[in-house]
């Protein structure tokens, strides 16, 4: 019996990062040493006093029974008290805060809870796959809203037609953004809630990085801006801010209905977080409120000397503002995926071609700082001497 993928699991996922794991099986098989700067996964541990936690956490006999789907009050107690010290932002532990085995489970299953097909949902391009793939298991028609820097990627609505904006029920966003490293102040979401009211459109906002910021800047949350919670949901992760990829953890915050319904679909789906694991995040919320210590810090560093080295390599790149990655601009003659597989096969870095985000991010590739400093200075002296050849090959 032979069995097919289905309509819907075909249309999942970017088929450039299947190419991008093939290309790092070829360079391997060529002997090259692998420098991965394609996967956005920290490779630093959690804080000592958090794996502390979870040791004594996986000790506990009665942390083995099942979880609640929403998370335990304790966890959203946590979570309440983090927004209010970060950012000034009131919430519900009860009704406005959902625990999620990471952000990604929420991002991918919030337009089966609110959406229903042939509705329309406003998506960042270029933007983290998940946002769209979670429009394809919802059956919902995705509008496409272009990111471009010379508009500081930030969408332009009056570009939207009045008919798109009709039928559209969410608006996704993401700032500090995965790929682009953009940011946005609460000038941008204050003009973000006044559209989505005047258009009763939901907005999705994912806040995955709002602790990786750099030079000061302090990334807000939408839900500082009056009103938000009425038109407005924000994802938050453990995973980035805490080195805690791993452990599944994140929660989703803002509109009490919204936040309902995901735990509605979420208690016929799982069943939730494990408790030592909840455990342990609340013992990294608590600790982050009681010191001035951040991951910002170590990607800043990295930041600063990959893009210096990458400016001696002769591949000069915007720094960015936050996240841990950079998004760079390919050399004239470049597409994005071709760099990146000639790169990769040459040299052994691993970077993810810009179109993987979406058609508008052609002509860049993602770079992500997951590698120690020494490591990104070895990534950038290979890439320069693989410019310097093809370079001297052309005008030979």
């Amino acid at each position: 019996m032979r069995i097919q993928a289905s309509d819907r699991l075909s249309g999942l996922g970017s088929a450039i990062f299947a190419e991008v794991t093939e290309w790092k099986k070829e360079a391997l098989e060529r002997g090259r040493d692998l420098i991965d700067l394609g996967i956005g996964s920290p490779d630093q541990p959690p804080s000592p006093r958090v794996m502390e936690a979870l040791r004594k956490a996986v000790s506990n006999p009665l942390n083995f029974g099942y979880p609640t789907s929403e998370g335990t009050p304790a966890f959203r107690g946590a979570v309440a008290r983090w927004y209010k010290q970060k950012f000034n932002v009131h919430l519900d532990p009860e009704h406005e805060v959902l625990a999620l085995m990471g952000s990604q489970d929420g991002l991918a299953h919030l337009a089966l809870a609110v959406t229903n097909p042939g509705d329309i949902v406003l998506v960042p391009d270029p933007g983290y796959p998940i946002y769209t793939a979670s429009l394809v298991l919802a059956g919902v028609t995705p509008y496409r809203m272009p990111l471009r820097a010379e508009d500081e990627y930030l969408p332009k609505w009056d570009a939207i037609p009045a008919s798109v904006v009709k039928q559209a029920k969410l608006m996704i966003l993401n700032y500090p953004s995965n790929p682009l490293s953009a940011v946005a102040d609460l000038e941008f979401f204050q003009r973000c809630v006044d559209f989505a009211r005047a258009n009763d459109i939901l907005i999705v906002h994912d806040l995955a990085y709002s602790e990786m910021a750099f030079d000061g800047f302090k990334p807000p949350s939408l839900l500082q801006i009056a009103g938000a919670k009425e038109v407005a949901v924000e994802f938050h992760s453990l995973s980035k801010s805490f080195n805690m990829a791993g452990c599944r953890i994140a929660f989703m915050v803002g509109h009490p209905e919204a936040v309902q319904c995901l735990k509605a679909l979420k208690s016929n789906i799982d069943y939730g977080i494990f408790l030592a694991v909840q455990e342990a995040g609340i013992v990294a919320l608590e600790e982050d409120l009681e010191t001035a210590d951040s991951v910002a810090a170590c990607y800043e560093r990295r930041r600063d000397v990959f893009i210096d080295c990458m400016t001696t390599a002769g591949w000069p790149m915007v720094p960015p503002k936050a996240t841990m990655f950079v998004w760079a601009k390919v050399p004239e003659g470049w597409s994005s995926r071709q760099i990146s597989r000639e790169i990769l096969i040459s040299t052994g870095v691993a970077v993810i071609p810009g179109d993987a985000f979406g058609a508008e991010g052609e002509g860049y590739v993602r770079i992500a700082l997951v590698q120690n400093e020494d490591r990104l200075r070895e990534a950038a002296r290979r890439i320069g001497y693989f410019l310097r050849e093809h370079h001297r090959k052309q005008t030979s």
